[in-house]
């Protein structure tokens, strides 16, 4: 049997709605932590896997029984003909280390269709200037826009502050110095080292919020910039962001992009048992492919682990709060969420939870997956 047949072979013939077994075309080391992984894309799968800049793919593996679900961004632009992710190793991390030390060409993993809102919509006759604040592996999603908005808008120009480590954690150090020699007039890029020797003072350190307000008034007028894309670890993100409001640019110029980490594995028979045991559980509702099903959510837990732990094939990624893939509409009842990292205000208003969260407050809840 050929490594190909034997990888297929360890993924289920019936994957959860929305994914698909795909092989590996290429894996890429781009810096010692951090690994690309190309896909194969079937000509009959090509639109499933149609994607905009900054969305993310979700992997999933079983990993002793247990089956994991990772999101992570796609680092090229739609038109390149190529579908790739970055994945940085964390400690401990069991799909990050899997994709590092294991996955080889010809392999098979299971990938959600893409999702997530970290967008931009592009328009050949635009003339803007959008600017890209990242930190350490959040250069993947907004690497995706640079090279988006340099292929599709021909008059627009990207600046990219780009903080990390040292020179050797610059993940995808080479195709950045491409694309600046490519487009030398419409891509500026503006590294900040931790660590290096005879470094000018403005591009030394952590990239703080100061830094940033400093880096964006020296170089640019931030007021003008006409749109902001911000990833990379939280301090960084929050500080990118109190220092663009320092400077008076409006918020809906900014766009930010959390990378959330998944919640502890739940699993269905503990929490089938703690709510009998308890006998404190809301009813739920749970409305999602056009069918009804009920299903009981403990008071202390959510609404995704209840109906995961029911064996309805739900929809989610990170369980984080973060991705919004387990978005759904609140139709009776109310609820508290933990977190929400990703749901505008607007959604909120009209009732939308993240159902990862979703803890609930009244007896009876009714939850509408179906609902846009």
């Amino acid at each position: 049997m050929n490594r190909e047949k034997s990888e297929q072979s360890t993924l289920s013939p019936s994957l959860p709605k929305g994914f698909h077994a795909l092989t590996v075309a290429d894996v890429r080391r781009e810096t010692e932590d951090a690994t690309s992984v190309a896909f194969e894309i079937p000509a009959e799968k090509e639109q499933a896997f149609t994607f905009k800049a900054g969305q993310y793919l979700t992997l999933m593996r079983e990993f002793d029984g247990e089956s994991l679900r990772r999101p992570y961004s796609v680092c090229v632009s739609p038109d390149e003909g190529e579908l790739r992710v970055c994945v940085k190793r964390l400690p401990g991390g069991r799909m990050s280390g899997y994709v590092a030390d294991e996955l080889k060409v010809g392999d098979q993993l299971a990938v959600m269709e893409p999702n997530g809102r970290f967008t931009l919509e592009t328009d050949a006759s635009a003339t803007n200037h959008y600017v890209g604040i990242a930190g350490g592996s959040g250069i993947t999603p907004v690497l995706s826009i640079v090279r988006t908005v340099l292929r599709a808008e021909p008059n627009s120009q990207v600046t990219l502050l780009y903080g990390n480590r040292g020179v050797n954690d610059i993940i995808f150090r080479r195709k950045l110095a491409e694309l600046k020699d490519q487009y030398l007039e419409r891509f500026s890029i503006i590294h900040v080292l931790a660590e290096g020797d005879d470094m000018i003072d403005l591009l030394s350190g952590m990239l703080t919020s100061e830094k940033i307000e400093s880096l964006l008034t020296a170089f640019l007028q931030p007021k003008d910039i006409d749109g902001y894309y911000i990833c990379g670890p939280g301090p960084m993100m929050d500080g990118a962001g109190a220092a663009l409001e320092r400077l008076g640019v409006a918020p809906e110029r900014v766009k930010i992009e959390s990378f959330g980490t998944a919640a502890p594995p739940v699993h269905a028979g503990a929490l089938a048992t703690q709510t009998q045991d308890e006998g404190d559980a809301a009813q739920a509702t749970v409305i999602i492919g056009g069918s009804r099903s009920q299903i009981s959510v403990p008071r202390n837990g959510n609404v995704l682990d209840a109906a995961l732990a029911a064996k309805m094939d739900m929809p989610f990624a990170c369980k984080g709060g973060v991705c919004c893939t387990c978005k759904a509409r609140l139709v009776e009842g109310e609820v508290d969420m933990a977190v929400n990292f990703g749901l505008e205000q607007d959604e909120i208003d009209r009732g939308f939870i993240l159902t990862c969260q979703a803890r609930p407050l009244t007896d009876t809840i009714v939850v509408d997956y179906d609902a846009t």
